[in-house]
């Protein structure tokens, strides 16, 4: 059973740092991208949206809202993507989601998407 397990969300006030981390385990042998989202729980019926990716080869995208403030990285031996969050605004207040996108097991099955279960990152002004 493939598992993404998230780490390192808390509360922080705004202009302060914290650094998630999403290990994945469960016989993997790739994954394409690696990314993160969030969603905002006060707000009914907002989607959740993305924060950053990057792929397997280092390309990497941001939403518009935290370019120059976070930054994602990836350790492809091990499976896990990180999100260094630097100069943190009460905006960025959510529960933060881990996604793995094209992952293949050691069997050679593959999985089209998993998600983390959630971290949440409270931002206090």
């Amino acid at each position: 059973q493939v598992q993404l397990v998230e780490s390192g969300g808390g509360l922080v006030q705004a202009g302060g740092s914290l650094r998630l981390s999403c290990a994945a385990s469960g016989s993997i042998f790739s994954i394409d991208a690696m990314g993160w989202y969030r969603q905002v729980r006060q707000v009914p019926g907002k989607q959740r949206e993305l924060v950053a990716f990057i792929t397997s080869g280092g390309t990497t995208n941001y939403a518009d809202s935290v370019k120059g403030r976070f930054t994602i990285s990836r350790d492809n031996a091990k499976n896990t993507v990180y999100l260094q969050m630097n100069n943190m605004k009460p905006e960025d207040t959510a529960v933060y989601y881990c996604q793995a996108g094209g992952l293949i097991r050691q069997n050679g099955y593959r999985i089209p998407e998993v998600w983390g279960q959630g971290t949440l990152v409270n931002v206090s002004s």
